[in-house]
């Protein structure tokens, strides 16, 4: 089992908020993303890999306006529908949430997860999706709970696994890159046994309130950004 850090999730009361704050916080203007029919969501895209996080990037994402989620009986991903959430949002603006891990297999992630011997975690089910883009097709598989809870306060990652095409195989260099992402929980053993369980390596877990951290070069210097227990 070996995961990856595929991307940052960054939610916002709106997509336009959400490039706002892209642009005053790191400098750049968000590059196109597209629609999710699946989730009633839009985003926008954003370049941050680096050597130590190749194909890395950021999503800045937002409930569509007037869109509910095609499936019935189910919540947006990433606790998008959360009251609190969106709450803190209105008060605070974007904030990071949650990060999405890349998994070869993600039935066998999940399934890795509901054997977890202190944990027996439930991922979620693994949905198929896709869009089509100027550069090609992009087909994805997810894990998503039909509660949309990320769990871990967004610490444990969703899995994703990409088919052919990955977004940043067409992605332009954006001036930023990943340095570092780690976590902190109260539950700190807990975490790291569910991400090892995943084969994600090299997150730091820290016992603590809930916070998600990811520090990144930007042609505005280095910025950090936080979850904050959101």
């Amino acid at each position: 089992m070996h995961a990856e850090v595929d991307h940052l999730v960054i939610a916002a009361r709106s997509l336009a908020e959400g490039v706002a704050w892209c642009e005053a916080t790191l400098g750049i203007t968000p590059g196109p993303g597209g629609t999710h029919p699946l989730m009633g969501t839009h985003n926008r895209l954003l370049n941050v890999a680096s050597e130590a996080y190749p194909k890395a990037y950021a999503e800045i994402i937002a409930i569509e306006p007037g869109k509910a989620p095609s499936r019935p009986k189910t919540r947006r991903w990433f606790d998008l529908d959360d009251a609190a959430l969106q709450a803190a949002l209105a008060q605070h603006g974007p904030r990071l949430i949650h990060f999405v891990a890349r998994v070869p297999d993600a039935h066998a992630a999940v399934q890795a997860l509901a054997r977890e011997e202190h944990a027996h975690i439930d991922r979620g089910r693994v949905l198929e999706a896709s869009r089509d883009t100027p550069a090609g097709r992009l087909e994805w598989q997810i894990t998503v709970r039909d509660d949309g809870q990320r769990l871990f306060y967004g610490a444990l990652p969703t899995l994703i696994q990409w088919g052919a095409v990955h977004p940043t195989d067409a992605m332009p260099s954006s001036g930023l890159a990943l340095r570092s992402l780690r976590a902190a929980h109260p539950r700190a053993p807990a975490l790291s046994a569910a991400l090892s369980a995943v084969g994600m390596k090299g997150l730091q877990v820290d016992a603590g309130p809930p916070n998600l951290v990811a520090v990144l070069d930007t042609p505005r210097g280095i910025v950090t950004l936080e979850s904050q227990g959101l």
